[in-house]
C-alpha cells in the first residue's frame, strides 16, 4: 500500500467526491457529488492546510482522509482536525484506516501541530482509540450522534 497526497493524485478526485456524498451527503443541505468535488479543490496541497491522503493499491485507491481546519464550528479553539476518513468496504479490516491515520498525524507533526481533534459516529472510539485517541465528549453534531476525540502528537 501507497500513501500520497491527493494533489499528486487529482484524477482520483471524482471517485474522493463520490465515497464522501454516499457516506455524508444526507446531513449535509443541498448535497450533490458536484458540490463535493468542488469542494475538494481547495484540499489539493502537500505543504499546507487542508489536505488528504489516499491510500493506493497499485492503481487503485482503497482509502482517504483529511487534515483540516475547524471541522465542527461548537469548538472554535479546536483548530487542527482529522477527517473525511473513508476506507473501501472491500478493503476495510485490513489496516488501512490506521495507515492514514498515521500518516496525516505524520502530516501534522511535520507542520509543527501539537494536537489534532476528530469526530466520530462510532462512540466507544473504535480504530482511533485503539491507536490512542483520547475521547472528549459525546454532542450531538448535524443531527447525528458523535464521539469527539482528541490526540497529543509526540516530536
Amino acid at each position: 500500500m501507497d500513501i500520497l497526497f491527493l494533489a499528486d493524485k487529482v484524477e482520483l478526485k471524482p471517485l474522493v467526491a463520490k465515497w464522501y456524498f454516499e457516506q455524508w451527503g444526507d446531513i449535509i443541505d443541498n448535497a450533490s457529488i458536484a458540490l463535493f468535488e468542488q469542494q475538494l479543490d481547495e484540499y489539493l496541497n502537500r505543504d499546507c492546510m487542508p489536505l488528504i491522503v489516499v491510500a493506493l493499491e497499485g492503481e487503485q485507491m482503497i482509502g482517504v482522509a483529511q487534515l483540516k481546519y475547524r471541522e465542527m464550528s461548537i469548538y472554535p479553539d479546536r483548530e487542527h482536525w482529522l477527517g473525511g476518513v473513508f476506507v473501501a468496504p472491500k478493503w476495510r479490516g485490513q489496516a488501512v484506516a490506521t495507515a492514514l491515520v498515521d500518516s496525516v498525524e505524520q502530516v501534522a507533526k511535520s507542520f509543527g501541530i501539537k494536537e489534532l481533534f476528530l469526530q466520530t459516529e462510532a462512540l466507544e472510539g473504535g480504530l482511533y482509540r485503539r491507536v490512542g485517541w483520547q475521547s472528549l465528549e459525546r454532542v450531538t453534531y448535524c443531527g447525528v450522534d458523535v464521539q469527539v476525540m482528541s490526540k497529543r502528537l509526540t516530536p
